[in-house]
């Protein structure tokens, strides 16, 4: 078994070449794992020489107990391997990732430093597997089989490990993934592949075949942590990855050099970065994943597709999202927040993205709420169930969650509890088995480290931070457990067994132990570091990161002795051990100082002011020493070094003298080989902070041992106390420097941070910074550690995460328990394991038992407040709060005195007073001192000026107040409530309280202005556009028919000039002819306008079906808007913006209505303040007039009205001067003066009523006075009239006064009552329209949820029906294009025939060489192109083939020249007329021009209907689209409509308009009715009727439509019917004067005559001696031609002769050069070669010249009464 283990390691161990380099790792990270040409070459090296690979069967297993870590043991140190044994775990790492699984139905499996625990879900049982490589296990996968499990280990070069299960046998072993570490593997869905992933530094992705052992593919996954790796369950080539910042999607490529693992980063374009946790693959390909924020990301194609959250912008989670689970069609995600929530798979798959900063929202399905304090990681499932899952939670937990989601699903349940996070303190009781526990997790647990169980646990507001378990000597029971914690407290707990005490009712099940608090005190103000209890079991110590020591006093209660300060914060505590002399306390801090202090005596102390206590301390400052030892190290090594060469040299120096001969040379050279230059030292490094302390205890008085971190690890240091007591001032002086040290093996980067010596200080135990657990044996009284030389070590908690925080000792030395910051607490067997079994089958913990009086103790009271005064804050705010109180007795003590004197001096006065005046002491004689008075004079004032001051920030602030106030509340209102009463009615009017709008109203007026105007601007374009686009298509009509006509104006005509003598007759019949083809023209544009006017099949009338839209839309008929059917017309559609628009107008015309009812109210209140004011004036007139009357006629005088408080409300925000002056010193009287006096000119209106009662006293007591005179005075009779006709005068101007009061009275309160009225009618609008504001506002709120999907299905369909526009008019611009090609290709065929017509018309009647003309004018001949036409002259000199390639015909084209006879158009024949002649050569040019331009015209349309053709396409693509989007959006507004619908909105109606009457009765309900306006069911009565009249016109229009039809089919049959029988008359009349059926119009092109047909019966003559003359000269060419071919026969065998003969040369030549040689050999072949190739050159010259004689014959025979080929250019005929 062994050799096949060494066999399988080697086959399947990678070579170090396949190790990535650098290059290779950038080009991994593109996705391409190519390998360098090194590599390749000794890969195949290596494959030559190494035997054949080994394949592994299925039943291939390696040996568990070599590849399983064991522990280290120092060479020949005789320290037995068994001497820890592993017994439970307690912990659980809750934090890592993905650190849960489920194998075999009820086992649950997870990774605890070193260590894979198996645990039984029922039972409890444990069972492990040590990790192989001692570095700690990073990942465990279970199969999709389950009966497989990885486990990806961490460590240099680490491997991934297959074990089966249930046997747990190492099945396979993969090698060579990375460097470090595996941060997590995965199966795929089949179980044979297997991929891992890498931590840092390569963070190398690697896919296995695992059975084989064999690496498929690899490549560098990112440059920074990758959390996962899977692969699509749906598609093994494809996998993803995600991690710190990224996701990745990768697939396994074919490339030419193989199979590839090409990956693609996911981009976030405007989505933050986040890191990337939890994602599943859907089935088609997408990705959804999580974020940090909580939301889900949907990724499709290495882009974010859509990002998803709830409704209202609330997150998925609250928090990350770190797991995805797709399970039989449903999503779940499971989240930091304690969720599980379900999501509807469907919605997912199917988002769509408008915009990219769109975020679609979703509810889910389902949701479970685990917990509170719930922080879940992973789920699995258990495989016998389809709803139970089993959950891994950070916060410490393991849950069994039913996620079946129905009425019977049963509630989470916590499988098992553990500490989360770093678990800060443990102890073990000194009396039995019992261990505490305690973390920032807040919980204090007990633990049967025996029974392996939790005894009890006890949950805090703060974490705990230290625990320490009281010595027998205080507490003989064992029972006290004293914690610090996060927040300073440290709690005295008492554990006890509460079977024995009586139940408390209601507690059905009591546990076996509960932990009771006794005390709880608050010594410190930061995190309580360390505990310690003294030896003599009489003092209690406590260190904390706030740099203090404090000390209790044991007792009940726990008594506090006071605190000392330290340099730093405080690590831990140790006392001195009970044999020293003095009891003292050893403090080691972090920042490197060590204090020890002396046992405070607390009847010595005194504390009444403080807490501080001068206690007896020694200080020790650490200075590194490592430099020093490194550099003393090094020179003892070159020392030995130089001793071993000098030794050496001296050797070599006596052989040599030994032997004969000496060489002083070699001596002078080794002389000189011994002075090497040696390397400078290591420098004196001191660090700059100084290292922390981890751990320390006494070695012997003063003289303690240290192990610190950073950079002064790796060693031991022994330090000692020096004399001087003191800190000095300077810290660098302060420094000592250690006195001994210990090297510590294989730990210069790993320093010890506990140590525990058990009983008899034989075995040391440590516990390492990289987890590990050494022991140490030492010798009896060796203090000073000379023995710590071999050790034992074994690593049991995580390498890097997992150092030891504490390492303790059970009291019977058989146990040893570890706790680390990786959550893990480990119980170790200190005894061999069978006798360790042997004693956990037999014992368990005993609980303490509570005292007698434990059911009658009080219960302490607990510190729950972690802002509470610790015991020097509260002593020192007790000590300033008695020093207050006796300040204010003292202030109290003074103003009793002063108050005595101050009545004693009364007294003084009052006597003084009772004196005679002349013994009255003054004023000025009871100041004893002037200056007294002054100084306090100037105190007050300046008491004053510091009371202005003081109170000018509260002035500011009440001013500011006031105005902000007002900007709230007054300043925005533009009418306040105003009460206008009648003067003689109780009628009244108020005003409304109209505010100014507000800015956001005006803005988003402005935004709806300024969108309306963007669409009135969009809606102008577009008309534009229309516009142009028709204006476009008409001036193309019009240009074509210009074209038309200029084409029809300016066609060539035939100048023909055939002779003098026949010019005149020529040009009659060409006018003849152009005339004929004009009328012909003319007909059949005709005809075409006629046949283009007719409509297909399919045609409809415009205007019918702009009737029938228009009658579809003003049917008349009511569509109810609930009907389920119902379509929004799209003038009718609204939106938010819309409604929006409406509001504000709504909003704007109640603000104008109630502004003018407002202020027709405030005119007529001002209306009756000029009435008062002109009543006043009346009534001043009327007294007046009344003094000169008799009373007896005096009328009574009215009352002035006045104007109610309500009137003139504004009068409440004025300043009233009573009352400021409550609130002001009479020195600031003068001061608000002009405050007053602005207030009064607001009350102008009073002042002046009441100025002028004064004046009217002063006019009546004259007119009083004069009256008096002028009765005293006789009168005479002209006075006695005067004074008649006054009087009469003033009765009459009473009566009208008192008439015009009434009048304005009267006439006011009428425009008061006219007001009322039409406030009522505005009212009862105005409370409409705010009900309509209501639905406005409802509606807005509505619309609003869909503005957004609206506005992008909007801006879908105008950018679909622009793009539809776009194309529309391509393809008219194509069409237009297309139909003029069209015509221009029409009119080149029509010059073409007018061409062929000029020619014959050209040729004449009886032409004889008719035949001859014809075929020299359709001779196709080669000619230059117009684009090589413009080359000089010198392209003579090129090749017969270049110039070959000039001409625009092929090969084909020739063929066609020899088709025609080999017409010789060189020459004119002699009979011929050679002007005649030279005109068919001009007219065959123009007839190659025109075919040539009609040639490219032709490519021209074919290109032009390709494209018009595509883009029609493309326009049945559009259209779809478009009617897709419309749809779309109908869909959308009918939803909408829905949503309206379900609006309620208020319509008042009175009982007379109700006339929904069932049986006679209103119905109890009207939800079935309808309410309709008077107009429009009159207008639907009335359209009833004119839908009856509309049908009967229409009935009779169909009538009279139908009977033309039939009349109009009646005279198409019988026109058709007379067509073909004037057709068939034609044709007879043809046939009888032609023979045949000839073209008309062709015959009235043409004229006969004689001459023509007298040269067509000579042509005919000629053409049959061309014909014959032309078969003789073919037979003579064809014999020509055989005998070319004879020859060229002859000459193709001598070229085989030749080739034959060649051959045989070389092989001559061979055979020559194999005994001749070299040079001459090719000597000869040169020559040989030379005259060959003359030969040849011979040959051919001779055979090219009888070529050339060969085609000079064939060129004469085909001259001889053929045609002479045309010149270039030939000249015009004159």
């Amino acid at each position: 078994m062994e050799a096949n283990v060494e066999k399988v390691q080697e086959s399947t161990k990678i070579p170090d070449s396949e190790d990535p380099d650098e290059e290779d790792i950038n080009y991994m990270q593109e996705g391409e794992t190519v390998p360098t040409e090194e590599e390749e070459q000794s890969t195949k090296k290596q494959d030559k020489n190494a035997p054949e690979e080994r394949i592994l069967l299925d039943d291939f297993f390696y040996d568990h107990e070599e590849i399983c870590s064991k522990p280290f043991i120092s060479p020949e140190a005789l320290i037995p391997k068994n001497l820890l044994t592993f017994v439970h775990s307690f912990g659980y790492d809750s934090t890592r990732r993905v650190n849960l699984q489920l194998i075999g139905g009820g086992t649950i499996i997870f990774v605890a430093g070193n260590l894979v625990i198996f645990m039984d879900i029922k039972t409890k049982e444990q069972k492990y597997i040590r990790s192989s490589s001692n570095g700690g296990i990073g990942i465990v996968m279970v199969h999709p089989g389950g009966n497989y499990f990885a486990l990806g280990e961490k460590g240099i070069k680490p491997n991934i490990i297959i074990y089966e299960y249930p046997s747990l046998k190492p099945y396979r072993i993969l090698q060579g993934g990375t460097e470090r570490g595996y941060s997590f593997v995965d199966f795929n869905l089949s179980g044979n592949l297997l991929v891992s992933v890498g931590e840092n530094p390569d963070y190398m992705a690697t896919i296995w075949n695992w059975k084989q052992e064999k690496i498929v593919l690899r490549s560098k996954a990112f440059s920074q942590d990758v959390y996962r790796i899977t692969f699509s369950p749906e598609n093994e080539e494809q996998l993803t990855s995600s991690g710190t910042g990224h996701i990745k999607f990768w697939k396994m490529v074919e490339t030419f050099t193989g199979l590839k693992l090409k990956g693609e980063l996911g981009r976030f374009g405007k989505t933050a970065l986040t890191d990337i946790v939890g994602y599943v693959e859907l089935p088609d390909g997408k990705v959804i994943s999580g974020s940090e924020w909580g939301n889900m990301l949907l990724w499709d194609s290495g882009l974010i597709k859509v990002e998803l959250c709830r409704k209202n912008g609330k997150p998925c989670h609250q928090g990350s999202i770190n797991q995805f689970v797709l399970d039989e069609g449903e999503l779940i995600t499971i989240g930091s927040d304690g969720c599980v929530r379900v999501w509807d798979f469907e919605t997912i798959d199917t988002a769509e993205s408008y915009d990219e900063d769109s975020v679609l929202e979703m509810e889910p399905m389902n949701e479970l709420i685990v917990g509170r304090n719930v922080n879940l990681q992973s789920m699995v499932k258990f495989k016998d169930s389809n709803f139970i899952w089993c959950a891994q939670d950070a916060n410490g937990g393991i849950w069994k969650l039913d996620l079946s989601f129905s009425n019977i699903t049963q509630d989470p349940e916590r499988l098992f509890s553990f500490h989360a996070g770093v678990i800060q303190a443990m102890d073990l009781s000194p009396l039995t088995y019992l261990m505490a526990t305690t973390a920032l997790d807040c919980t204090v647990r007990i633990y049967d480290f025996v029974r392996n169980e939790e005894l009890v646990t006890v949950k805090y507001r703060q974490g705990g931070t230290a625990l320490t378990w009281a010595p027998l000597v205080s507490y003989p029971k064992g029972n006290i457990i004293a914690v610090g914690f996060h927040d300073g407290v440290i709690r005295i707990l008492e554990i006890y067994d509460p079977q024995g005490l009586a139940h408390v009712a209601g507690r059905t099940q009591v546990g076996e132990a509960e932990l009771r608090l006794k005390q709880a005190l608050k010594p410190h103000t930061a995190d309580v570091t360390a505990i310690a209890y003294g030896l003599n079991g009489e003092m209690l110590a406590t260190g904390s990161k706030d740099s203090t020591v404090f000390f209790f006093q044991l007792g009940n209660p726990y008594v506090p002795v006071g605190f000392i300060r330290v340099p730093g914060p405080v690590v831990s505590l140790e006392w001195s051990p009970p044999f020293y002399d003095k009891s003292t306390l050893l403090i080691f801090c972090e920042n490197g100082y060590v204090v020890q202090a002396a046992c405070p005596e607390s009847e010595e102390l005194d504390t009444t002011l403080t807490f501080e206590i001068p206690l007896q301390k020694k200080y020790f400052r650490f200075k590194s020493i490592r430099s020093s030892i490194e550099r003393n190290n090094e020179i003892n090594r070159r020392k030995q070094v130089k001793e071993q060469k000098e030794k050496e040299k001296q050797e070599r120096v006596k052989q040599k003298k030994e032997m004969e001969g000496e060489n002083p040379e070699l001596a002078i050279k080794e002389e000189e080989e011994g002075e090497e230059l040696e390397e400078e030292l290591p420098i004196i490094y001191i660090p700059p902070q100084p290292s922390p302390i981890l751990c320390g205890f006494y070695s012997k008085p003063d003289t303690f041992w240290l192990s610190l971190g950073d950079y002064d690890c790796g060693y031991l240091y022994h330090c000692k106390f020096t004399n001087d007591q003191r800190i000095s001032e300077d810290i660098s002086k302060n420094e000592e420097e250690p006195f001994a040290f210990i090297a510590i093996e294989d730990a210069s980067e790993t320093p010890i941070r506990k140590m525990k010596f058990n009983s008899e200080k034989d075995l040391l135990f440590c516990g390492m910074e990289d987890g590990a657990v050494r022991v140490y044996p030492l010798k009896s009284n060796d203090y000073k550690l000379r023995s710590m030389q071999k050790f034992w070590s074994l690593s049991v908690h995580d390498n890097d995460y997992g150092h030891i925080n504490q390492i303790c000792i059970s009291h019977d030395e058989q146990f040893l328990l570890t706790c680390g910051a990786d959550s893990n607490i480990f119980a170790f067997g200190i005894l061999p394991q069978e006798e360790l079994g042997e004693l956990l089958s037999e014992k368990q913990a005993a609980v303490p038992i509570p005292s007698i009086s434990f059911a009658h103790d009080k219960i302490a009271d607990d510190i729950d407040d972690p802002n509470a005064y610790s015991l020097e804050n509260a002593k020192q705010k007790a000590e300033m709060d008695l020093i207050l109180k006796m300040a204010e007795e003292k202030k109290a003590k003074k103003r009793m005195e002063l108050n005595k004197l101050q009545e004693e001096f009364k007294q003084l006065q009052i006597k003084n007073a009772e004196l005679p005046e002349h013994v009255q002491l003054n004023k000025k004689d009871f100041e004893i001192d002037k200056r007294i008075q002054d100084q306090i004079n100037r105190q007050i004032t300046d008491r004053i000026e510091m009371v202005y001051k003081e109170m000018a920030w509260e002035q500011e602030k009440y001013r500011i107040g006031l105005q902000k106030l007002k900007a709230r509340f007054r300043n925005a209102i533009e009418y306040d409530t105003v009460i206008g009463h009648c003067f003689e009615s109780d009628h009244k009017i108020s005003t409304y309280r109209v505010t100014s709008f507000s800015e956001k109203f005006y803005q988003m007026k402005a935004d709806v202005l300024q969108r309306s105007q963007m669409r009135v601007e969009q809606k102008s374009k577009e008309n534009l556009c229309k516009e142009s686009k028709g204006a476009g298509v008409d001036k193309t009509s019009e240009q074509d028919m210009e074209v038309d006509l200029l084409g029809g104006s300016q066609k060539p005509q035939a100048k023909v000039n055939v002779g003098l003598r026949h010019a005149e007759r020529l040009q009659k019949m060409i006018n003849k002819t152009d005339k004929a083809k004009t009328r012909i023209e003319q007909r059949k544009k005709e005809w075409a306008e006629l046949y283009s006017s007719h409509p297909d099949d399919n045609y409809e009338d415009p205007n019918d079906v702009a009737a029938i839209k228009d009658a579809q839309e003003h049917m008349g008929d009511f569509k109810l808007k609930t009907a389920p059917d119902y379509t929004v017309p799209e003038h009718l559609r609204i939106n938010a913006e819309t409604k929006r628009n409406q509001l504000i107008r709504l909003e704007e015309l109640i603000h104008e209505l109630k502004s003018e009812m407002s202020k027709k109210v405030m005119d007529l209140r001002n209306t009756k303040l000029d009435i008062i004011e002109q009543i006043t004036i009346l009534r001043k007139e009327l007294i007046l007039i009344q003094t000169k009357l008799d009373p007896s006629q005096h009328l009574p005088i009215p009352e002035i009205p006045s104007m109610q408080p309500d009137e003139m409300p504004e009068k409440k925000f004025q300043y009233d001067p009573k009352k400021l002056l409550e609130f002001r010193d009479e020195n600031l009287r003068s001061k608000n003066t002009k405050r007053t006096s602005e207030v009064n000119k607001i009350e102008k209106t009073a002042g002046t009523a009441d100025s002028t009662p004064d004046s009217l006293d002063h006019q009546l007591e004259r007119n009083t006075v004069k009256s008096l005179l002028y009765e005293m005075a006789p009168l005479s009779k002209l006075e006695e009239e005067i004074k008649i006709i006054e009087e009469k005068t003033n009765v009459n101007m009473q009566s009208e006064i008192l008439r015009k009061i009434s009048e304005l009275m009267k006439n006011f309160d009428a425009e008061l009552r006219v007001l009322c009225h039409q406030k009522y009618k505005l009212d009862i609008a105005l409370k409409m329209a705010d009900l309509r504001h209501v639905t406005l506002f409802q509606e807005v709120l509505l619309l609003k949820d869909f503005e957004k999907s609206e506005d992008i299905l909007q801006d879908r369909v105008n950018q679909r029906m622009n793009e539809q526009m776009e194309t529309q008019m391509k393809s008219e611009e194509s069409f237009q294009q297309l139909e003029a090609k069209k015509r221009d290709i029409v009119k080149l065929q029509e010059k073409e025939k007018a061409l062929y017509a000029a020619f014959q018309m050209s040729l004449g009647e009886n032409n004889k060489h008719t035949d001859f003309l014809t075929k020299v004018f359709k001779k196709k001949i080669r000619r230059r192109r117009k684009s090589e036409a413009k080359i000089s002259a010198g392209s003579e000199e090129e090749s017969e083939e270049e110039s070959d390639e000039e001409f625009g015909y092929s090969d084909a084209e020739d063929e066609s020249d020899s088709d025609d006879g080999g017409v010789d158009d060189s020459a004119c024949p002699e009979t011929c007329d050679p002007v005649l002649f030279d005109n068919t050569l001009q007219l065959r040019e123009r007839r190659l021009d025109i075919e040539d331009v009609l040639a490219e015209e032709k490519k021209t349309l074919e290109l032009i209907r390709k494209e018009y053709d595509m883009i029609a396409k493309k326009v049945k693509v559009i259209d779809g689209a478009v009617k897709s989007a419309k749809h779309d959006l109908e869909v959308l507004q009918r939803e909408k409509q829905q949503k309206l619908n379900e609006l309620y909105v208020v319509v008042p109606l009175k009982l007379h308009q109700i006339e929904y009457i069932v049986n006679g009765d209103l119905p109890n309900d009207l939800v079935s009715g309808l309410v309709f306006t008077n107009m429009a069911l009159t207008s639907l009565q009335r359209r009833i009727k004119e839908l009856n009249v509309e049908r009967t016109e229409q009935r009779e229009l169909y009538k009279q439509a139908q009977q033309k039809h039939v009349q109009l089919l009646q005279d198409k049959a019988e026109m058709t019917a007379e067509i073909a029988e004037l057709e068939e008359k034609c044709h007879q009349e043809m046939v009888r004067k032609f023979g045949r059926v000839v073209d008309l119009e062709a015959l009235q092109t043409l004229s006969i005559n004689m001459t023509l047909e007298e040269l067509k019966e000579k042509i005919k003559i000629n053409n049959t001696n061309f014909h014959r003359r032309t078969r003789q000269r073919e037979d003579k060419i064809a014999e020509l031609e055989a005998e070319l071919i004879h020859y060229t026969r002859q000459y193709t065998c001598r070229l085989d002769q030749l080739n034959m003969l060649m051959m045989e040369k070389e092989k001559i030549e061979t055979h020559l050069n194999s005994q001749q040689k070299k040079m001459r050999t090719e000597l000869q072949k040169q020559r040989v070669k030379l005259s060959e190739k003359k030969e040849l050159i011979q040959l051919v010259e001779k055979q090219a010249h009888e070529i050339n004689d060969l085609k000079g014959e064939i060129s004469l025979l085909m001259r001889k009464g053929g045609h002479i080929l045309p010149p270039a250019q030939p000249s015009a005929p004159s």
